[in-house]
C-alpha cells in the first residue's frame, strides 16, 4: 500500500522520480531479510575486493610485515572495541587452538597474501589466493574424511586448469615467487578452516567474535615479532598509508565481520560464499582500473576456469545441504 502512494506521487518531474524510486528500493529492502542480507554481502564483496588495490598502495609506504602487523594487531583491537560495545564474553576459550588457528589464519593467510603482493599483482594475487575453498575440499578428504564426490571432480579439475593457465609453466616469469606465496596463502586458510570446523564440533557454543578476535590477536604477534626483525626501509608515515591502516583495520575486519556473520545467519548455506567470491572479481578489475595491472588472454581463462570451479563448489554446498563455516571468512 506504502509503495502504491509512492508511485502515484512521482510527477512529471525527473527529480520526483528518481528521488521515488530510490525511496521505494530502500523501503523494499528495509523489509525483507534477504535482501538486507544480499546488500551485506555485496558491501563485504566491495570492501574486501578493493582491499587488494588498497594493500597494494599501502606497501609503496611500508613493508610487508610492517603493514601486516599494523593491519592484523588493530584489527583484532577493533574486534574487541566491538565484542565490548555488544557485550559478547571477553575471555577466550580452548587458548591452545586460538594460537594454532592464530598462526594459521592471520600470521600465515594474512602474512603471505600481504608478502605475495610485493612481487605481484593486486588483481591475480587475488584470484590465487582465492583457491581458498578448493583447498578446503581437498585438505578435507585426508584430516576430515570428507570425500570428493561427483561434481567436485570437476570443481578439482577446473582449479587445476585454471591454476596451471595462470602460472604457464612454459613461461614462468619473475612472479612466480608470488604466484606460490598467494597459493601457500589459501592452503594455511583452508587448514584453519578444518581447524575450526573440529573446534566447532568439540565447542558448538563457542562465540564467533571472540574465537576471530583472539585469534587475530595471537596471530598478529608473530607479525609484529617480524616487522621489528626483518630489515626493511623506514614507514613512511603519509595520509595514504593512514586511511589504508583505517581501511583495513575498520572496514575490512570489524565491519566486515560483522556483514559475514549476519549473512551467515539470514541467508542459506552456500549461498553466502558464492555470493562473496563477488571479491576477487572485483579485486581483478579495481586492479584493471586503477592500477593498470590487464591480464592476458591465458589469465583471463585461467582466472574463468577457477570461477567455475568456485561456483560449483558452492552449489554443491547448496544441493548437500551443508553448513558454511563461519571461520571460512577472512582477516
Amino acid at each position: 500500500m506504502e509503495v502504491g502512494k509512492r508511485l502515484l506521487t512521482f510527477g512529471t518531474s525527473p527529480n520526483n522520480i528518481y528521488k521515488n524510486l530510490w525511496k521505494i528500493l530502500t523501503m523494499v529492502i528495509a523489509k525483507s531479510t534477504t535482501l538486507k542480507a544480499f546488500a551485506a554481502l555485496l558491501l563485504l564483496s566491495v570492501l574486501w575486493g578493493y582491499n587488494w588495490v588498497v594493500m597494494k598502495y599501502a606497501l609503496l609506504d611500508a613493508g610487508p610485515f610492517q603493514f601486516g602487523a599494523m593491519r592484523t594487531f588493530l584489527g583484532a583491537l577493533c574486534l574487541m572495541a566491538v565484542m565490548l560495545v555488544l557485550k559478547k564474553p571477553m575471555r577466550p576459550r580452548e587458548f591452545p587452538t586460538l594460537i594454532l588457528l592464530g598462526i594459521l589464519q592471520t600470521c600465515g593467510f594474512t602474512g603471505l597474501l600481504i608478502w605475495a603482493l610485493v612481487y605481484g599483482g593486486a588483481g591475480k594475487t587475488a584470484v590465487l589466493t582465492y583457491t581458498m575453498p578448493f583447498w578446503v575440499m581437498v585438505l578435507a578428504w585426508p584430516l576430515l574424511g570428507e570425500k570428493i564426490r561427483g561434481m567436485q571432480w570437476i570443481a578439482v579439475l577446473a582449479s587445476v586448469i585454471g591454476l596451471l593457465l595462470i602460472f604457464d609453466p612454459l613461461h614462468l616469469g619473475g612472479d612466480v615467487f608470488s604466484m606460490a606465496l598467494a597459493i601457500l596463502s589459501g592452503i594455511f586458510w583452508a587448514l584453519a578452516v578444518i581447524i575450526a570446523k573440529k573446534l566447532h564440533r568439540k565447542v558448538p557454543d563457542i562465540d564467533l567474535l571472540s574465537l576471530t578476535a583472539w585469534q587475530m590477536l595471537m596471530g598478529s604477534l608473530p607479525l609484529v615479532a617480524l616487522a621489528f626483525m626483518v630489515d626493511a626501509p623506514p614507514i613512511d608515515w603519509t595520509p595514504r598509508l593512514f586511511a589504508a591502516i583505517t581501511f583495513n583495520a575498520v572496514f575490512c575486519n570489524a565491519l566486515a565481520w560483522l556483514l559475514w556473520l549476519y549473512a551467515l545467519q539470514k541467508l542459506a548455506a552456500g549461498v553466502a560464499s558464492m555470493t562473496s567470491m563477488l571479491a576477487p572479481l572485483i579485486g581483478v578489475l579495481g586492479a584493471w582500473v586503477q592500477l593498470g595491472e590487464k591480464p592476458t588472454v591465458i589469465e583471463l581463462c585461467g582466472m574463468a576456469f577457477i570461477a567455475v570451479a568456485l561456483l560449483i563448489i558452492s552449489i554443491h554446498t547448496i544441493r548437500a545441504h551443508h553448513q558454511i563455516e563461519p571461520a571460512m571468512g577472512q582477516d
